[in-house]
């Protein structure tokens, strides 16, 4: 039976809930069943870890630093706390159920934050050094820049190499790594690009967007998708 995986999404909190297309592909074309999470189902997370088989949290904007022990810097963006709230409960439920989640760009940050992480809340001010162009200037399925994967790491046995390039859309990062979790990819700046939980089963965490490569066939993109779908299975 299709695994059904729930994808959190984005909410301007006027009209409209979004999600990038991109994201249902990747899972469909991956063999599970999407469902679109709303926001304020704090009091369902019961529930949804019950019938749900896996976890995507998707990108969007930043997180409150307040979640990590900090102030907002004048470098930080747009936040929407209780797109916050909802997706750090749902986290806690599916890591105490040992169920899969994959956490995408802004989803990867969450990981961390839940497990007691902290963040970069704007890499070009707060990181010393040539950091490179994370926010990249060309089509979301353009690969810019190279990982380096972890050897013996699950992301090396999923891919195959220990080196791949991806796509970019941050301009926060993770700073100290959270509980449970260990750094397995790294670009050539040393920024933080993908996390695993060493207690968990499937708790995976990338800083890019895999969801836009993979449907224009880049094959880690998909690899990884179905990895997470195989797990959810």
């Amino acid at each position: 039976m299709n695994p059904l995986i729930g994808i959190t999404c984005h909410h301007d909190f006027e009209y409209l809930y979004m999600l990038n297309s991109s994201y249902v592909q990747s899972i469909t074309e991956a063999g599970g069943i999407p469902l679109l999470l709303a926001m304020g189902m704090k009091n369902d997370v019961s529930v949804l870890v019950d019938r749900l088989d896996g976890l995507v949290l998707s990108g969007g904007f930043d997180i409150n630093p307040l979640f990590y022990g900090e102030e907002p810097i004048q470098e930080l963006g747009e936040i929407y706390p209780g797109r916050d709230d909802n997706e750090m409960e749902l986290v806690r439920a599916f890591l105490q159920a040992d169920k899969p989640v994959l956490g995408i760009c802004r989803g990867h940050q969450v990981l961390n934050v839940v497990q007691g992480g902290t963040m970069y809340q704007d890499i070009h001010t707060q990181i010393e050094g040539n950091v490179l162009q994370h926010i990249q200037r060309a089509r979301r399925d353009h690969l810019s820049h190279r990982v380096q994967i972890l050897d013996d790491s699950k992301l090396s046995k999923i891919y195959g190499t220990s080196s791949i390039l991806v796509n970019s859309y941050h301009h926060q990062a993770v700073k100290e790594v959270g509980d449970s979790l260990k750094v397995c990819g790294t670009s050539s700046d040393g920024i933080v690009e993908a996390i695993v939980s060493e207690k968990h089963n499937f708790v995976v965490g990338v800083q890019w967007h895999p969801e836009d490569t993979a449907c224009s066939g880049d094959a880690p993109s998909k690899k990884l998708f179905a990895a997470f779908v195989e797990a959810c299975s």
